[in-house]
């Protein structure tokens, strides 16, 4: 398979998690009302300069290991949301859901 996208509750609201297989890595977004998080392979940069409220995660390969992480860094914009580094994913999801 090269490509995953599940609909996971979050309180009353719902996120959208996407796995797609990339040469021979994984792309791992899960994207919510309000912002997403992102795995490694994306450009945390990019997403500041867009005005995205994003939060980068790493060492994940699945869905299920991204809702299990960390957050690794984030655009200010995540930050004026509450979320803050080394806040586990699932309170993230919370915020931007």
């Amino acid at each position: 398979m090269l490509f995953q996208q599940a609909k996971i509750k979050i309180g009353a609201k719902y996120i959208r998690a996407f796995w797609i297989k990339l040469s021979g890595k994984n792309l791992i977004v899960l994207r919510g009302q309000k912002g997403y998080v992102m795995c490694g392979y994306l450009n945390l940069k990019v997403a500041q300069k867009f005005g995205d409220a994003a939060v980068k995660i790493v060492g994940v390969s699945t869905i299920r290991q991204a809702l299990k992480s960390r957050v690794h860094s984030l655009t200010t914009y995540a930050a004026a949301l509450g979320i803050r580094k080394g806040q586990p994913v699932k309170k993230v999801l919370a915020r931007i859901a």
